[in-house]
């Protein structure tokens, strides 16, 4: 950051002021994703549309938002990422407007693939814009109050939809982004710094084969529960999207520029975290979609019902992420995330085994406890150790692949979880949910599990002192120096 910008930062009181800004816009993001599913029958009684047309007002923005976040974090990157976040900001805000006035489904889906651009191109900046204007030993806490925010936007979208269409209308989940965008555009212009990448020309190859792939392995996990597993377009559009991925890692291992360098895989610490977020919403996902339904549709809660019996799990977020955030500043986030996801997988584990069709709420909630605290703890130390195990340069790149990765497996955790479920049982009756739910949630917890395992693999990094973050690894010996060298969460590496 300039001098100029970094006075301006002070000035604006920058790091409460972005702490705000990019918490309130994550929860936006992170919330749209489920929030439509308890809306959906008043949405068909209201637009029409078969079941197909449905699944596409959750799938359309599920599919932009993963396709495009490395795109929206290398435009930050190259022409301003206070600038591009503003422009995420307006996309995301107007296209929620358009959602809530849709006459008719297949311009509801459109506009919820239009919110799925803006959040692609706002939702990888959040975490670099707040990198930017929070001190480094002061980090910790500020991504555990951001990934607090975000967690329970996931974890709560069931709710928040639920309760908006039972109370007001099903308008009300997409009204709500456009008052909370409007006060943020004016804020983020104002308040945040302009911050820059490496100044490198966007990787055109890189770009189309990347979106490419994610476009069709994305397409083919969305479709795989509806069409089956074994139909030509979801076969296709797997195979297609896995070769168009493989062709983008071995692009990338010899361009110049890329979008993103593979030489940040050789960090045990940038592998190990993306593994270990993939995994998690992988888990979570699923089983949050799957058990929002089990207690309205099996247990006839009301969905405002639902949600407030899930708040042990959703709500957890909130009280002990910031205390995660300040406990990975002493002992490290590795220990933490790897704890947090251990505890998820546990509550997950013990949920799968006392589900029945008269289950009391007692006996679920030791588990919604023990999964809410584990997800508390893994938001916000995950988060930063995305965040310090690159150069400050790279930190937009680092952002938008852990954020893709993310939605990633959050569209394979309800696309394996709800096979899992279809296959073991169904709609039919209160028994046969709970015979395809708990083997889904079972599945879902050894998928956590695993990303525990990944987080261990994540090496214990070297300190600055007693009480200072974690250091970066070095991703290359020959890396450039950091242009940013304030920022950076370690030294650059001087040229040789």
């Amino acid at each position: 950051m300039s001098q100029q910008g970094a006075r301006r930062n002070t000035r604006g009181g920058g790091a409460a002021w972005a702490l705000v800004i990019t918490s309130v816009a994550g929860f936006m993001a992170a919330l749209d994703n489920l929030v439509v599913t308890t809306a959906l029958p008043s949405i068909r009684e209201d637009l029409g549309g078969a079941l197909h047309d449905l699944e596409w007002t959750v799938s359309a923005y599920t599919l932009t938002f993963a396709v495009l976040l490395m795109f929206g974090a290398a435009l930050g990157d190259r022409f301003g990422r206070r600038r591009l976040f503003v422009v995420g900001i307006t996309v995301f805000t107007a296209a929620s407007a358009a959602a809530a006035l849709a006459p008719g489904i297949d311009s509801l889906i459109a506009a919820r693939a239009v919110q799925g651009v803006g959040a692609a191109i706002m939702m990888p900046l959040t975490l670099t814009l707040l990198t930017a204007a929070v001190p480094a030993e002061r980090r910790g806490m500020a991504y555990g109050i951001w990934g607090a925010v975000n967690g329970l936007a996931v974890a709560s979208g069931p709710l928040v939809g639920g309760s908006l269409t039972e109370h007001i209308s099903w308008q009300w989940i997409f009204w709500l982004n456009v008052p909370l965008g409007l006060a943020l555009l004016p804020l983020a212009r104002l308040r945040l710094s302009e911050s820059h990448g490496t100044g490198a020309p966007l990787d055109i190859p890189g770009t189309l084969l990347a979106s490419g792939g994610l476009f069709g392995v994305v397409y083919g996990l969305v479709r795989g529960p509806v069409d089956g597993w074994t139909g030509s377009v979801v076969l296709t559009a797997l195979f297609a999207g896995v070769a168009l991925l493989v062709g983008f890692v071995l692009y990338s291992t010899r361009a110049k520029n890329p979008m993103l360098p593979m030489r940040l895989f050789r960090s045990r610490a940038f592998a190990g975290v993306n593994a270990a977020s993939l995994l998690m919403f992988l888990g979570m996902f699923g089983s949050i979609f799957l058990l929002s339904q089990y207690m309205q549709g099996v247990l006839g809660y009301s969905p405002t019902e639902a949600g407030l019996r899930m708040l042990p799990w959703t709500g957890m977020p909130m009280l002990v992420a910031p205390i995660a955030g300040m406990l990975s500043d002493r002992i490290g986030g590795r220990p933490v995330v790897a704890a947090g996801l251990f505890l998820q997988a546990a509550g997950l584990g013990y949920l799968a085994s006392v589900i029945m069709a008269d289950a009391s709420y007692a006996i679920q909630l030791p588990g919604l406890i023990v999964s809410g605290i584990g997800m508390a703890l893994y938001f916000a130390p995950a988060s930063a150790l995305v965040m310090s195990s690159v150069a400050a340069k790279e930190q937009g790149i680092a952002s938008g692949a852990n954020n893709a990765l993310r939605e990633v497996g959050g569209a394979l955790g309800i696309a394996v979880m709800s096979s899992i479920f279809a296959a073991q049982g169904g709609y039919a009756s209160a028994q046969t949910f709970v015979d395809g739910l708990r083997p889904a949630v079972a599945v879902g917890a050894a998928m956590v599990a695993l990303g525990g395992v990944a987080a261990l693999a994540v090496p214990a990094r070297r300190r600055t002192g007693g009480q200072g973050p974690e250091t970066a690894p070095k991703t290359d010996p020959a890396a450039e120096p950091v242009d940013e060298p304030a920022l950076a969460p370690a030294a650059p590496t001087p040229r040789p």
